[in-house]
């Protein structure tokens, strides 16, 4: 099953947030570690992609006054920002996702995110039909799912998470679990709230 990007979070014996990048148009992405958190960025000689699609390079994962924001897009920072000056994560997510919209390409991309505060757990969307929010407890061994084609919709399913550290998380999103039945992997990127320790895991590299 093809579900396009994908953003989780949930909790092994700590929090973790990740996020994965799916895709078939552009495959050429990495994710990388930066000074504020990770980006997805295009492969070396793939730089001109983003003339062909300007929403193919974002910061995906940042944590602000211990609170983790994961999305599939520009949103990332906004979301961050507003959390930074007070606000609270539903209102962030809500507020941003409402003034951004969703991407305007050829498929109505949903913008999707994800934020960790202590113990509980929120999932947010904006489709060209609708937003939602959405927080939960965050229960050790399981987490949440939300994508931007098939499962974008907030529910309550929750799915099998088995990994110890960030470096697991990250390949786990792309190859373990239910995760794993996902088609056209590229990249992920995680962070696992022990010491706030984050990770990317790159295939093909």
């Amino acid at each position: 099953m093809y579900v396009g990007r994908i953003v989780t979070v949930g909790k092994t014996d700590q929090p973790f947030a990740a996020y994965r990048v799916s895709s078939r148009s552009f495959p050429n992405r990495q994710a990388v570690e930066t000074s504020k958190g990770i980006a997805i960025v295009p492969r070396p000689g793939h730089e001109n992609d983003v003339f062909k699609n300007p929403y193919i390079a974002y910061n995906c994962l940042r944590v602000v006054k211990g609170t983790v924001v994961v999305t599939n897009g520009s949103h990332t920072d906004p979301i961050a920002e507003k959390i930074d000056s007070g606000m609270s994560p539903r209102d962030a997510l809500a507020l941003t996702l409402l003034t951004m919209d969703y991407e305007k390409d050829d498929y109505n991309t949903p913008r999707i995110a994800g934020v960790i505060q202590q113990e509980t757990g929120y999932l947010a969307l904006v489709r060209h039909d609708g937003i939602e929010v959405q927080s939960f407890p965050l229960v050790a061994g399981k987490c949440r799912v939300v994508a931007t084609y098939e499962l974008d919709h907030l529910t309550d399913r929750e799915y099998d998470i088995d990994a110890p550290d960030a470096e697991a998380c990250a390949r786990f999103v792309v190859e373990g679990g239910f995760f794993g039945e996902l088609e056209h992997p590229v990249c992920s990127a995680a962070l696992h709230s022990r010491e706030g320790h984050t990770a990317t895991y790159n295939l093909g590299m």
